[in-house]
């Protein structure tokens, strides 16, 4: 569990490397500290909040193909003063964070001409027939 905190603050760290100078920082002091681990069948939680505005929090517990399945979440305050959250689902999908801080992928810049759209059914029609007559694609 605490190789999960410390790559989940090596990503917070990495986020914000290109803002802040790393070196000769004076120490951060951790306020607040809670971790549990209430039961052997893997569930876990952890929560911290420093001095310097960074809060992190989380839960997870054993997923069914084994690993660890997590929620939480995270935030850190930006030079600006505005403060950047992150939440985050981690389990048998992968890492799917959530923020108005990621990017968004632009909608599709044009309608698909139809000559595309008539190659595409043709070519669904084609595997449709050579898997009725056994034909291999």
């Amino acid at each position: 569990m605490m190789m999960k905190i410390a790559v989940v603050l090596a990503l917070v760290a990495a986020s914000v490397a290109d803002k802040l100078p790393l070196t000769n920082l004076p120490p951060v002091a951790i306020v607040r500290s809670n971790q549990v681990n209430p039961d052997a069948l893997g569930a876990h939680s952890s929560d911290f909040e420093a001095e310097n505005g960074i809060v992190f929090q989380f839960s997870g517990s054993e997923g069914a193909a084994g690993g660890s399945n997590m929620i939480g979440s995270f935030s850190y305050p930006q030079e600006d003063g505005s403060l950047a959250t992150v939440s985050f689902v981690a389990d048998e999908n992968g890492y799917q964070p959530q923020s108005d801080l990621l990017p968004v992928a632009p909608a599709f810049p044009h309608p698909i001409p139809q000559f595309v759209l008539d190659q595409i059914e043709f070519a669904r029609l084609e595997d449709e027939r050579n898997a009725r007559e056994g034909n291999r694609a």
